[in-house]
């Protein structure tokens, strides 16, 4: 027996030709003719926009070129003959290369055979498109100028289609690939349209509105404009009419053309439906957010997800989501039946519209049966192993959790739910910092994954709980933040009964009993952390005791929790979470007991701060004027590669912004420690002390 082994390819790359006149010829189904598209009977006419030799579009019908039904015709183009030649919108750089770079008379290059070696392709044609005179038959050339988008002039004389085409027809081969073109794909001239390629009608179906009427497609509408106007020209030409209105209707041509391929051109018009609404046409539905790359292929609507505003919730667990009732009804995940669980499902299925209840069953050949109440007996009694149940979601299902943008894999994890009343998804704020979550709006996604492999993958990789390391730089993503730094920093310094110590342990949700009559605030933080030894610039911990230092980021902090980093390697991941959990939920119970609150008067300074930040200010304010002195002078040292008249503001930026700086050691040595910003600040908890210079005494120059 010969083993086959499998073929695989790769695509190297992608090319796009432009179409020539016998290409268009080749690969049209149908000369389209009139704008017509139906008869009487609402059949449609031949030569039509809706002929049937481009496609079927009705049930009922099959295609006259390939006899496919709806499902199976991809659609065949059609083609219409222009009176006169139009440019095409998308190659008129194209086109002024072709005549810009060449000569009108003898169709070559505007550059000496000499000097072809010295230059590369693109130099060719900057260098071919400022010649004045051809160097091969000496003919004078007059620059070309483009009047935008597609009207060409020598001089005040306007070039037509009809003319610019016989000029471009002229240029060798040999001549376009000096510059780079590739011929085989494009010759310029091809970009003068003669025909018009018709899109296959699959491509601009029509709806049937609810009234019976049938409405089409924006392009099937561009299209008829294209055919009158077209038949308008031939009629006015084979009866004889002025130049003039030749010229207008050839003008009319050629807009409907440009606003079939681009609606949105600058200096014309966009055509509009009777509505006044813009017509989408080619261009539209492919650039752009809602254009087909963007909004129907790189990315689409997808089943089984929910999006809400996300809201912070200190009380679920860090790998937990709190899911809205409205949400968890919508989104459901599969169940298959088994001998085990089919009671369960048989009651979801028995109280569908409530919750928790099921909405859809799905049948062993795949078939989806919707769960009504007249059907649910019926369900209930053929429900057998093999069938799926599409249940709501309830508590303990695995969903993934997801922040746009997506910008590393800490952006997509999973989550455990937890159904909670209120319209927002509820996420513990110690995991904000990977999704870079903060409460002001942010919007996030869910999505429940619908087989069991989908689901162990969720469980096994996506974990918040498998997520607490970055792969980035090895910080961990997962910490305390705000509040609960400062409310442990602060729950340090102190000491308390203890009754106080318990109650605030049990209102963190800890069951740690401490029997001491006075506590220390360490004391109370030590007995909730694992027997683990850490040291640190600041902090010492032996064998689980706080024994030197205050609690601050560079314990549990996001990003910077050194010891989080400890705990895991000796504890392992589960009780370092809990731990995390423990942490936040004591120094945030702790803060809210204790307040803090700041009011103006804490951003007074004393009268010889102040003086001293006047006297650096005067010093600077100083140094500017003999800055500006010194360049009016013109002694001014210049910086390389700037100008004069930069230098100065470059190096007054640099002295004014140095003010901020200085004024802020000032203040940081000046501030009194009984301040309560300083706990915040001190603990890693939020500010700096820029922050406070700013308030308290100065706002630098802001360049």
């Amino acid at each position: 027996m010969i083993e086959s082994k499998p073929v695989k390819k790769s695509v190297s790359e992608i090319r796009f030709n432009l179409f020539s006149p016998e290409d268009i010829k080749k690969v049209s189904a149908a000369k389209i003719v009139t704008p017509e598209l139906y008869n009487i009977d609402g059949y449609p006419v031949d030569g039509g926009l809706m002929d049937l030799r481009l496609g079927a579009i009705d049930p009922g019908v099959r295609c006259r070129t390939c006899g496919g039904r709806l499902k199976e015709c991809l659609g065949h183009p059609g083609s219409i003959d222009l009176a006169r030649p139009v440019i095409h919108l998308k190659y008129v750089p194209l086109i002024e290369l072709g005549l810009r770079c060449f000569c009108r008379d003898c169709g070559k290059l505007l550059l000496a055979d000499k000097d072809l070696e010295r230059y590369s392709q693109s130099e060719r044609a900057k260098k071919a498109k400022d010649a004045k005179k051809c160097p091969h038959c000496g003919a004078l050339h007059e620059k070309v100028k483009l009047d935008k988008p597609t009207s060409f002039f020598i001089g005040k004389t306007r070039l037509f289609p009809t003319e610019i085409r016989e000029t471009l027809v002229n240029i060798p081969n040999e001549e376009l690939k000096k510059i780079g073109v590739n011929t085989t794909t494009c010759r310029p001239e091809w970009s003068i349209l003669t025909m018009l390629l018709v899109p296959p009608v699959t491509v601009r179906p029509s709806i049937i509105l609810e009234s019976g009427e049938r409405s089409e497609d924006d392009l099937t509408h561009k299209l008829s404009d294209i055919i009158r106007a077209n038949q308008r020209l031939w009629e006015n030409l084979n009866a004889g009419a002025p130049e003039v209105i030749i010229e207008d209707l050839w003008d009319l041509l050629q807009f409907h053309i440009t606003t079939f391929f681009d609606n949105s051109v600058a200096k014309i018009p966009p055509a509009r439906h009777r509505s006044g609404q813009p017509l989408k046409t080619i261009m539209e539905r492919i650039k752009g957010k809602e254009g087909r790359i963007r909004k129907n292929l790189a990315g689409k609507r997808v089943n089984y997800s929910g999006r809400t505003v996300i809201s912070p919730d200190p009380s679920i667990a860090i790998n937990e989501v709190g899911i809205p009732f409205e949400i968890a009804k919508v989104v459901t995940v599969a169940e298959s039946v088994t001998d085990l669980n089919i009671e369960k499902l048989k009651k979801l299925i028995q109280k569908a519209e409530e919750y928790p209840g099921a909405n859809y069953v799905i049948r062993p050949d795949g078939k989806r049966k919707k769960i009504s109440a007249d059907l649910k007996e019926e369900i209930i009694n053929e429900l057998t192993p093999g069938y799926k149940v599409e249940r709501h979601l309830q508590d303990g299902d695995v969903v993934l959790f997801n922040r746009h943008p997506s910008l590393h894999r800490g952006s997509l994890m999973a989550h455990f739910v937890r159904v909670l009343p209120g319209r927002t998804f509820r996420l513990h704020p110690a995991v904000a910092a990977p999704y870079n979550a903060d409460f002001d709006g942010d919007e996030m996604n869910i999505h429940s994954p619908q087989t069991e492999e989908a689901r162990a993958e969720a469980k096994i990789l996506l974990d918040v709980k498998r997520n607490l390391i970055s792969p980035k730089n090895n910080t961990n993503l997962i910490g305390c933040i705000g509040d609960a730094i400062t409310g442990n920093y602060l729950l340090g310094d102190e000491e308390f009964t203890r009754e106080y110590a318990n109650q605030l342990l049990f209102k963190a949700g800890i069951e740690n009993i401490i029997s001491k009559k006075m506590v220390k605030g360490s004391e109370i933080f030590s007995s909730i952390i694992p027997k683990v030894s850490f040291k640190n610039e600041s902090v010492e911990i032996k064998n689980g005791e706080l024994i030197r230092g205050k609690i601050n980021k560079t314990l549990f902090g996001s990003e910077d929790g050194e010891f989080i980093k400890v705990l895991e390697k000796e504890v392992g991941t589960n009780i370092t979470f809990e731990t995390i959990r423990n942490v936040f939920n004591l120094g945030i119970k702790y803060l809210s007991d204790r307040g803090i609150s700041i009011s103006v008067e804490d951003f007074d300074l004393d009268k010889a701060t102040i003086e001293a930040g006047e006297e650096v200010i005067k010093k600077a304010e100083k140094k500017t004027e003999e800055i500006i002195e010194e360049y009016n002078k013109g002694e001014l040292e210049v910086i390389p590669g700037k100008t004069g008249e930069q230098s100065r503001e470059i190096r007054i930026l640099q002295t004014l912004n140095e003010v901020r700086t200085k004024i802020g050691e000032i203040v940081k040595e000046n501030i009194p420690e009984s301040n309560p910003v300083n706990p915040m600040i001190k603990s890693g908890g939020g500010g700096n002390i820029l922050n406070i210079t700013q308030m308290a005494c100065c706002v630098g120059q802001q360049a």
